[in-house]
């Protein structure tokens, strides 16, 4: 550069690959000057060289290297770390200058390579600090070379190679007498005192692959993701997945299961090349075939693992992990069908738990296939399971029911209940109708419940009316009393017949048990007690027609209940008093059948109790007078004092009464103050509005032609008005709600207007 300052005495220089400045089209260069023992950095450009900064150091310089604002140099035993803004100067570690050649490169940002003591390659950054293990070179070195990753060193015999990625020795390459080894521009330059040669690199997608082909699966990832930053982005992502698919495979073959799904995960591997590993799985009708170049150089699994069972086995539980894991995720994107048609095949061989819950819920399995399967490893419940997820309840229900018959075979198969239960929810009645015999005839109380289970919301059809249902049901008589049952406990229609027809039914029952002497005692009270809950739950049947039946037999307890749905109290409680002897269950009638009346009913009830007890033409005198006394001091509010002193015979003491005549008196005299307070309470209430009539009536209201409504705002027709507290005169018709004022909307009382 003709207008530049000559430069003398320089030791080393070197290019600031991160320049301070922000000229691109200028270089930063720093010079080393052994006898003014500082350090220069020029700016150059196409016509000239302007030195912008200077830094003085405490020896001469030796070599340096600089990258920003920190420059590494090498005094004469020395290395230090300096930095050109600052001006701040930082010792790194000494080095022996007799027998180590002080050599710095740059390898990263603000990070050098030192050659320190022991033969040993230091990293260090401009914060003095190392992040890597230093590299273990060769004694006398010559040179030092760095083209990302690999650090070539030159000595007097050989070119060795090490990656910084982690720190080994790649290479070792033949070379006497060599003087300098340096990278410009990417291409590598070595030269002797003689000789320039130019070493080519293998392409990073070359060595990825021998590293692969080695089963140097790290390396061949660290590598690879190294080459980022020199191949454009979409080359990479390409070439980083499928080395990442290719090192999945290579972690398969070692059975490391765990890796080798993160390695297809991230490498979005096409899961049909993993499937078609595993024969048969794929669906008949895809058409996959592996990529090329291939991925692997695997047959298939049983070649991998040379037909060991165990391992095999680990291979297929590996897969079917892996496909739930993807199962929903874009790796399986336009692939759903091969993917779960293969896990379908494979919890079908291995008996998974989880076979039932997949052919229940949504999948794209291929249907044919899946069927194939499931029929060659006996998975029939699974089968039927399949068929109605895809609609075919026909299919399903042959299996179901083959299974059920005997037929077939699977254990998984939960029995006649679940098919019940099925045909309890099908909408197809005329399907539902075909299996009806064929469930009833197996198990009647079963069988019923395909009619008693329905939806409550489902559209009613002719085939599915009550009537047709009961009709149809009389050739099975457990079934029709579990049906009428339901339609009159369950679903509470109101239909005389029904509830007929089923005390009928548990009468008939009851009337057979007892002709049957082998009938155990308590089974025969069950029945009993169902019939007598079914006479007292329901109003709606038949009372002359079973009350016909009933007293024709000693069932004195069936007869009270029937004689008190006709309102035949008196002859309800005899038969309880003097058949039953049931004194209990006297009682207890009167509570039952009160309920829903009001006091009056309630004590006449218990009047008629007590003259049932008292009645003397029926068993020997007063030897009912126990439960008599009794029933009037449990019930003393129950009763009208008066008569019960009216009816009770003359010769009882007060002594025997005394608690009843005490709760009686007690309850009288109750009453009476009760009543009187309320009496005055009401005679209040009356002066109050008294008193409020005559203040309204001393202010007069004159109604006269002119005088008009203030709401609707027309003339009084007649003598007929409304008029509000707050002096606010309206038609009658107008005052809609007495309680509030129709123009102000003031609020004179809480109380609902009457409608």
């Amino acid at each position: 550069i003709l207008s530049g300052a000559k430069v003398k005495g320089v030791t080393a220089f070197s290019i600031n690959e991160s320049p301070l400045g922000n000229n691109p089209f200028s270089v930063e260069i720093c010079v080393a000057y052994g006898r003014k023992k500082s350090l220069q950095l020029f700016t150059v450009t196409e016509d000239r060289m302007v030195a912008t900064r200077e830094v003085a150091v405490a020896e001469p310089p030796v070599n340096m290297c600089i990258d920003g604002a920190s420059i590494c140099v090498a005094l004469g035993s020395q290395y230090n770390m300096v930095n050109f803004e600052t001006g701040v100067t930082q010792d790194l570690f000494p080095y022996e200058n007799e027998t180590t050649k002080p050599l710095i490169k740059r390898v990263g940002n603000e990070e050098f390579l030192l050659s320190g003591p022991s033969a040993l390659g230091m990293f260090v950054t401009s914060a003095g600090i190392s992040q890597r293990p230093p590299l273990q070179w060769s004694d006398n070195l010559s040179s030092v070379c760095f083209v990302f990753p690999y650090v070539l060193a030159m000595d007097e015999e050989f070119i060795t190679v090490h990656s910084i990625l982690d720190q080994q020795q790649k290479q070792t390459i033949p070379f006497q007498g060599g003087k300098i080894i340096g990278d410009f521009e990417g291409r590598i330059f070595v030269a002797s005192s003689k000789e320039i040669y130019s070493l080519v690199s293998v392409p990073f997608e070359k060595q990825i692959q021998d590293l692969l082909d080695s089963r140097r699966v790290e390396e061949a990832l660290a590598l690879a993701k190294s080459a980022r930053r020199t191949i454009p982005k979409e080359r990479f992502i390409k070439m980083y997945r499928r080395i990442q698919q290719q090192a999945g495979f290579i972690q398969l073959r070692q059975l490391n299961f765990g890796e080798a799904a993160e390695l297809f995960k991230s490498g979005q591997l096409d899961v049909r090349e993993l499937i078609n590993l595993f024969p048969f799985m794929l669906p008949t009708n895809s058409n996959f075939t592996r990529s090329v170049p291939l991925l692997h150089d695997i047959a298939d699994i049983k070649q991998l693992c040379l037909g060991n069972a165990g391992k095999v086995k680990a291979c297929k539980d590996f897969l079917a992990s892996f496909l739930e894991d993807v199962r929903d995720t874009n790796l399986v994107v336009g692939y759903k069908e091969e993917v779960d048609t293969a896990l379908l095949k494979l919890y079908a061989e291995i008996d998974s738990p989880k076979l039932v819950e997949f052919v229940s819920s949504e999948n794209g399995c291929f249907i044919q296939d899946s069927v194939d399967s499931l029929q060659k490893y006996g998975r029939h419940h699974a089968l039927g399971l399949f068929h109605k997820y895809h609609g075919d309840n026909e299919k399903a229900l042959q299996v179901w029911v083959s299974i059920v018959n005997g037929e077939l075979t699977d254990p998984s198969h939960p029995g006649l209940p679940f098919v019940v239960e099925f045909l309890s929810q099908l909408t197809d009645h005329e399907l539902v109708w075909r299996y009806v015999d064929w469930a009833l005839e197996r198990d009647q109380e079963q069988g019923v419940k395909i009619f008693t289970q329905r939806p409550t919301d489902e559209p009613q059809t002719e085939r599915m009316r009550p009537e047709t249902i009961v009709d149809y049901l009389h050739r099975y008589p457990q079934a029709v009393v579990g049906y009428l049952e339901h339609l009159v406990f369950t679903r509470r229609l109101e239909k005389e017949k029904y509830h007929t027809h089923l005390a009928v039914l548990y009468l008939d029952k009851v009337l057979q048990m007892r002709k049957d002497p082998s009938i155990p005692p308590d089974e025969m009270e069950r029945s009993r007690e169902k019939l007598r809950q079914m006479l007292q739950f329901s109003s709606l049947y038949r009372v002359a027609l079973i009350l016909g039946k009933v007293k024709e037999t000693d069932m004195y307890a069936e007869c009270a209940i029937l004689y008190g749905k006709k309102e035949e109290h008196d002859k309800a409680l005899r038969i309880l008093v003097y058949k039953l002897k049931d004194y209990r269950a006297a009682e207890q009638y009167c509570d039952t059948n009160a309920k829903g009346h009001d006091l009056s009913y309630r004590r006449r009830l218990f009047q008629i109790l007590l003259s049932v007890y008292l009645d003397p033409m029926e068993g020997a005198k007063d030897s009912l007078a126990a439960p008599a006394v009794q029933l009037l001091n449990n019930h003393a509010e129950d009763f009208d004092a008066v008569r019960v002193l009216q009816i009770i015979p003359a010769h009882w003491s007060i002594g025997l009464i005394q608690q009843f005549l005490n709760r009686a008196v007690r309850q009288s005299m109750h009453n009476q103050r009760t009543t009187r307070v309320e009496r005055m309470l009401a005679r209040g209430e009356n002066l109050q509005l008294k008193g409020t009539s005559v203040g309204l009536k001393r202010t007069p209201i004159t109604l006269s032609e002119e005088r008009i409504c203030q709401v609707c705002c027309r003339p009084f027709g007649d003598n007929a008005f409304a008029r509000y507290p707050n002096g606010l005169v309206t038609h009658v018709q107008c005052a809609r709600n007495k309680y509030v004022c129709p123009v102000t909307g003031r609020l004179f009382s809480t109380k609902p207007a009457k409608k």
